[in-house]
């Protein structure tokens, strides 16, 4: 029997993750089971930092990014004493499942858990969308309208000066941000893993574009990819425009979470929880053309990653 249940995040914060903590709370309460809040993700677990949660815990939190139960990373997780130690914890502490908010790693250590007794749920959270099994993870509607604001903002600019704006996106190596972004402000050019990075055609586009008399253009490339500032050295040099860099970094991390991420983070908690009432652990939460779905986390991280082929062919005919 279910008595308690435990909470956190872990990885890099997404907005709507405490929309999230406060489905997962508010629905166990609902059920007469306790909840703890674990403070700075699975290291906070090992060191038993906890708190209670109650209703009152979680009011006003819809709309704040962030996370409130804080997050940290500890690569030492994957070591099976630290994992034994984790769960020995969470016994002392009579927490009987935990509900886990974050990106892969996240899963993963989840996993570990599930594998020593402890059913563990994972709800996907991270503005990258990298994670198999859901066709949006929470956090990323936000940080796409986040990076749309920046564009425009800098396509008012670019204009002005002759420039060619090249802004890189966060997704660690994944290219929704960038694609999606893409889509919306009507970027020229998309560096992206599906796309591949060849710097003589973007080069030699961006010079053909300037001939046909644009005064601006955007280039958007997914981090980890490309030297952005040597790309902009490039495009100064050997195009009529000149090259500015616009890293987005952090900044596209905060923020307060859209209503898409709020509605998504609160049906995914809830789901979770469901889970754990009926005995299932191991699982991760999804949303599968709005339906939320669920899944063994070990399926989903080996499941390849849906290929948005329809997305960049339309941004090809759109250009």
């Amino acid at each position: 029997m279910i008595r308690k249940i435990g909470v956190l995040t872990s990885g890099g914060d997404a907005p709507g993750m405490n929309a999230a903590i406060r489905a997962v709370t508010r629905t166990a309460l609902s059920n007469g089971i306790e909840v703890t809040g674990i403070l700075d993700g699975y290291k906070g677990l090992v060191e038993g930092r906890f708190i209670d949660l109650k209703r009152s815990s979680v009011s006003n939190l819809l709309n704040r990014g962030g996370t409130i139960l804080g997050s940290a990373r500890l690569p030492e997780f994957k070591n099976d004493e630290v994992v034994v130690k984790a769960c020995e914890t969470l016994q002392a502490n009579e927490i009987d499942a935990i509900c886990v908010i974050g990106g892969d790693g996240t899963y993963r250590g989840a996993v570990s858990l599930t594998n020593k007794g402890i059913n563990c749920i994972g709800i996907p959270g991270t503005i990258d969308n990298d994670i198999p099994g859901t066709d949006f993870t929470i956090g990323f509607d936000t940080a796409l309208h986040t990076i749309v604001d920046c564009i425009d903002k800098l396509r008012d600019t670019s204009s002005s000066h002759h420039r060619a704006s090249i802004v890189e996106v966060m997704g660690n190596r994944c290219g929704d941000l960038a694609i999606y972004a893409g889509l919306s402000t009507g970027a020229e050019i998309l560096v992206t893993p599906e796309t591949g990075f060849d710097e003589d055609a973007v080069v030699e586009k961006l010079a053909y574009l300037e001939r046909q008399g644009k005064n601006h253009a955007i280039v958007i490339v997914t981090e980890k990819l490309v030297d952005v500032n040597n790309l902009a050295s490039k495009v100064t040099s050997k195009t009529g425009f000149a090259g500015r860099v616009t890293v987005l970094g952090h900044i596209q991390r905060g923020g307060s979470p859209t209503p898409n991420d709020r509605v998504l983070a609160s049906r995914m908690g809830e789901k979770a929880v469901d889970l754990i009432l009926q005995g299932v652990g191991g699982h991760c939460v999804g949303v599968d053309d709005s339906a939320i779905v669920h899944m063994p986390i070990d399926e989903a991280l080996n499941m390849p990653r849906e290929s948005k082929k329809d997305f960049y062919r339309l941004f090809e005919r759109l250009v």
